[in-house]
């Protein structure tokens, strides 16, 4: 399979915007008003990644990931699109956020995922997926496909 650059079909991708004072700074990163309920989050999480290391790619079938990319550092962000039934299978984006340009990125499901921190610093990404990480009370099948664990695999970020 070859992948094409071009837009994906459900993905969102939102250039965040702060609103700074002399206190600092506000960036709102969703609105319910902005998002569709089947996205809705239901949980959030931050993680911290270090320089040169990168996350993914790995899938969801159901999970959407709502990632907000705020800095101290930069990443790169590449999508496939897995999906045979859509209309833009076989398209790839590759953006750039975090330090300077603030970015929120929905993925939905069965679009591959994975971003590196390629930046000189830590970087937090901020996720508000709308399904429970292993379900209620974490007990079941975490819903995710691993390709970074597949060293013949086609997803790779750099």
């Amino acid at each position: 399979m070859t992948f094409t650059n071009g837009p994906i079909d459900g993905l969102v991708v939102r250039e965040l915007v702060a609103h700074a004072d002399p206190r600092g700074w506000l960036t709102e990163l969703f609105r319910s008003d902005e998002v569709k309920e089947e996205f809705m989050p239901v949980m959030a999480y931050v993680s911290a990644t270090l320089p040169g290391v990168a996350r993914g790619p790995h899938e969801h079938v159901h999970q959407a990931d709502f990632f907000c990319f705020v800095g101290p550092s930069v990443f790169k962000i590449v999508c496939w699109d897995n999906r045979r039934r859509s209309r833009t299978y076989g398209n790839t984006v590759t953006l750039e956020a975090g330090a300077g340009k603030p970015m929120s990125v929905l993925v939905p499901p069965g679009v591959v995922h994975g971003y590196k921190n390629i930046g000189d610093a830590e970087g937090w990404v901020l996720n508000f997926p709308n399904r429970l990480y292993a379900g209620k009370g974490k007990k079941e099948k975490v819903d995710e496909i691993r390709h970074e664990l597949d060293p013949s695999s086609i997803f790779i970020i750099d």
